[in-house]
């Protein structure tokens, strides 16, 4: 990599790809700086180029036209500095560009380092991601999300029907990983910079299966043992935290314990009006008003603030009680654990979430309700194989039409750019 005629040029091409991922990450000028403090403008342009999917090292040498020496080198700095991710799969290493959420912000704040601009970087992320609403509506968009509710499984009625899976448990999440790590919490990580912490432990993000490889590879988190991840997560239960895990069903990467006060995900609910923000739960509140003493602990826990308590008057008695807003919900059962007098449980939502079975899945769904299925398929145009197509196709397929057909409009456009680009090399 040679010198840049103009550095500048190359933050705002690495901002542009970026946004162009399912998440998004629109312009601002602390992102540029959030930028600049993690690439040089040679770094920016070589990242702007590796694909948001798992990309060979050999596939990423051809393109870049760089010796794989070289380029493994430069890519391995920059995966160990959180910006790039690597996997392994079969002793082959692949790369792939992480979007902002859940990519480079934890990656970069999931461990304490010397040398390293943790406090400058922690203040430059409050500032853009809560400086107003564009990122929080970028990155929560559509009804498909990166990160979904796991029910308490101790707050479910034992003669419920509804059979509980296994990937919507959190101890079978953990008890099935191939491999697991903790790391700092980024989200208290980053508050902690900012003075604005709670006291919630910390050390407790969890990353499984294949993250989990490549994060203690990098030197992001530390690996740990089965019993050790349990230990954490009935200490962040007692400490009233919600767990939030990978939106799929297979290869769940990771599982969040989550305080409302600083968790980027819940400010998307409490302080951005995003209701969806996190995919909730097949689970729901239930409360028994013969029970409920109106103390007021519910809605003390509820991460989301989706319960209050109101007084009612039956004659001359007045009494109180807690009510729910269903549609803020997460179905986290937090309330069940904080409730004393026996009048919460959870029950089964009337229409089951639908969670998709891989982040493959997860992300065409999440491109096709953002309007970003092209810029998906045609990123690497040469990876567009029958088997990947005919997911697409599948997801599509399960799409309401409208969704499907907002959908296909833009790939119509972007197969006829790729033609006349193949013509004209002709």
């Amino acid at each position: 990599m040679g010198h840049l005629a103009n550095p500048e040029r190359e933050y705002r091409l690495l901002q542009q790809r970026y946004d162009r991922s399912v998440t998004g990450a629109p312009y601002s000028p602390t992102f540029i700086q959030i930028l600049k403090l993690l690439f040089s403008p040679e770094e920016a342009e070589l990242a702007r180029q590796v694909p948001s999917r798992p990309t060979s090292l050999a596939k990423l040498s051809r393109k870049l036209n760089m010796p794989e020496d070289e380029l493994e080198d430069t890519l391995s700095e920059l995966a160990q500095r959180g910006v790039v991710l690597d996997l392994e799969h079969k002793g082959k290493r692949y790369y792939m560009l992480p979007p902002v959420v859940v990519g480079f912000f934890e990656f970069t704040l999931m461990r304490a380092r010397d040398n390293f601009p943790t406090a400058e970087l922690s203040r430059l992320f409050t500032e853009y991601m809560d400086e107003n609403d564009r990122f929080a509506h970028s990155l929560f968009q559509g009804e498909t999300q990166v990160g979904r509710s796991l029910v308490r499984e101790e707050a479910l009625p034992e003669d419920d029907h509804t059979e509980i899976l296994d990937w919507e448990r959190s101890s079978a999440l953990i008890k099935s990983a191939s491999t697991l790590s903790v790391g700092l919490c980024p989200c208290r990580h980053k508050a902690g910079h900012m003075g604005t912490a709670c006291d919630a432990p910390v050390r407790v993000c969890l990353s499984l299966n294949a993250g989990a490889d490549a994060m203690i590879r990098n030197g992001i988190s530390d690996p740990i043992t089965t019993g050790e991840a349990m230990d954490i997560l009935e200490t962040c239960k007692e400490q009233g935290l919600a767990q939030t895990g990978d939106n799929v069903q297979r290869e769940v990467s990771f599982l969040c314990n989550c305080c409302k006060c600083c968790c980027g995900l819940i400010k998307g609910i409490r302080t951005f009006g995003i209701p969806h923000a996190i995919v909730s739960s097949n689970w729901i509140m239930a409360g028994d008003a013969a029970q409920c003493t109106g103390c007021g602990a519910c809605v003390k826990a509820c991460p989301v603030d989706a319960i209050n308590v109101v007084e009612q008057t039956a004659g001359e008695a007045k009494s109180k009680r807690a009510v729910l807003d269903e549609s803020i919900c997460m179905g986290c059962g937090v309330c069940y654990s904080a409730c004393k007098s026996g009048a919460i449980s959870m029950k089964s939502r009337p229409q089951r979430v639908l969670t998709p079975e891989t982040v493959f899945d997860r992300v065409v769904r999440m491109a096709i309700e953002r309007n970003k299925l092209a810029d998906l398929l045609f990123e690497t145009p040469d990876r567009l194989t029958h088997r990947a197509l005919g997911r697409v196709l599948s997801v599509l397929e399960k799409s309401p039409p409208w969704k499907a057909a907002m959908a296909v409009k833009p790939l119509r456009s972007a197969f006829l750019n790729a033609m006349l680009k193949g013509a004209a090399k002709g």
